[in-house]
This record gives C-alpha cells, structure tokens and sequence, in this order.
C-alpha cells in the first residue's frame, strides 16, 4: 500500500526534496501538506532506494535542525511561499 495516494507527483518530489534538505523541519512539510514525520518517512521509504533511505534516517534521526521548528533563519522566503 502506498502512503501518498492523496498527492500528484509533483506533491511528492516537492515532500521528498522538504525532507531531505537538512534545514527544512518535519513540522514546515506537516505545516504544508498536513502529514507527520512517519508519514513523510514511508514516503521517502516508497520513493527511494532502500540505501538512501538508509543513509537519509542515519542522517536525520535525531539532528535539531529536522525536530526543531522554533529555529528562526533569516532568509528570503517568497509571500507565495505557504509556511
């Protein structure tokens, strides 16, 4: 059963690129899709080689900067940007 019957692949790479970027929280992809960290994690489970998905929780698995959505940046974000 694949887990993310309710998104265009689009949706999906976009989730897939949120969640491996190092900088970008678990909570900011809830925030814009709606879905937690386990859902997100049989998604990239489903997307990816068994290696790298190996290689993608090795990295995340307890790292603050995917945990921790009270961390401001400065950065520019778009005002189209929902999140």
């Amino acid at each position: 059963m694949k887990p993310q019957n309710k998104f265009t692949q689009s949706q999906i790479d976009r989730i897939v690129e949120m969640a491996w970027e190092d900088r970008t929280p678990f909570e900011a992809i809830e925030y814009q899709f709606g879905i937690k960290e386990p859902q997100v994690r049989k998604i990239m489970r489903s997307e990816m080689k068994k290696s790298s998905f190996a290689m993608w929780r090795e990295r995340v698995s307890g790292r603050k900067t995917k945990h921790d959505f009270s961390s401001k940046s400065i950065r520019f974000k778009s005002p189209n940007h929902k999140g």
